[in-house]
């Protein structure tokens, strides 16, 4: 997913994506540490949507302070 896709999301929906990544990302991590993991690039991929979601949210916070 990229950035662009998320900054067009409400923050309601980012809170709630961050959510299932971050719940997905353990289970991949559980997975992985039984060998039951076959694709261990979904955890890369999973840690840095996960980067990408909290960058996002971090530049709404700073646009906000900016404005009061």
């Amino acid at each position: 997913m990229k950035a662009s896709e998320l900054r067009e999301l409400s923050s309601g929906e980012l809170g709630q994506k961050l959510v299932d990544l971050t719940q997905e990302f353990f289970n991949l991590r559980f997975q992985h540490a039984t060998d039951q993991l076959e694709n261990t690039m979904r955890l890369r991929q999973s840690k840095r949507d996960i980067a990408r979601i909290k960058t996002v949210v971090r530049e709404r916070q700073l646009a906000s302070s900016r404005e009061s």
